[in-house]
C-alpha cells in the first residue's frame, strides 16, 4: 500500500492545519448563539485499498478525548474511498482550532496520514432540521 509520504503529501500536522485555516478563513454562513452547537464536517479521500485499516482505527475510538476538548458528539462516516468526521459543540471553529493545535492530540492524527490522498477539505453544515424546532 502506498504512504502519505509516498505519494508527495504533506505530514499529517501540516494537513490539519490546512484544514483549520480553511476553516478559520471562511466567513460564517450563519450566524449563531454563542451557547448554540455548531457541527462540522472535514471529508478526507482514502487510498485505494485503505478502507479496511480504516475501519480498523475508527473501531479504535478516538485517540483524544472529545469532552476534556468541549465537544458534544463526534461521528465518523465510512464509505469505501472517503472518511467524513463530524464535530459537534458550542463554538465549533474554536474546539477544532484548539483540537489541532494542541500537540499531543495532533499527533494522534498520524496514524492517517498513511491512508489519505491528498488534504482533507472542510465542510460546513449549511442547513439542519429537527422535529422539535418545527413550526
Amino acid at each position: 500500500m502506498s504512504t502519505a509520504r509516498d505519494n508527495g503529501q504533506r505530514s499529517p500536522r501540516r494537513l490539519l492545519r490546512a484544514v483549520v485555516a480553511r476553516l478559520l478563513s471562511r466567513k460564517r454562513t450563519r450566524a449563531t448563539d454563542p451557547g448554540t452547537n455548531e457541527r462540522v464536517a472535514v471529508v478526507a479521500t482514502l487510498l485505494p485499498g485503505s478502507r479496511e485499516r480504516a475501519a480498523e482505527i475508527i473501531a479504535g475510538g478516538a485517540p483524544y478525548g472529545l469532552s476534556l476538548a468541549g465537544f458534544e458528539r463526534h461521528s465518523v462516516f465510512l464509505a469505501d474511498e472517503v472518511v467524513v468526521f463530524i464535530f459537534e459543540g458550542a463554538q465549533i471553529e474554536g474546539l477544532v482550532r484548539d483540537l489541532v493545535n494542541d500537540r499531543a492530540s495532533s499527533a494522534e492524527f498520524a496514524v492517517w496520514a498513511p491512508l489519505l490522498k491528498g488534504t482533507p477539505v472542510l465542510a460546513r453544515e449549511e442547513f439542519h432540521w429537527r422535529a422539535d424546532q418545527s413550526k
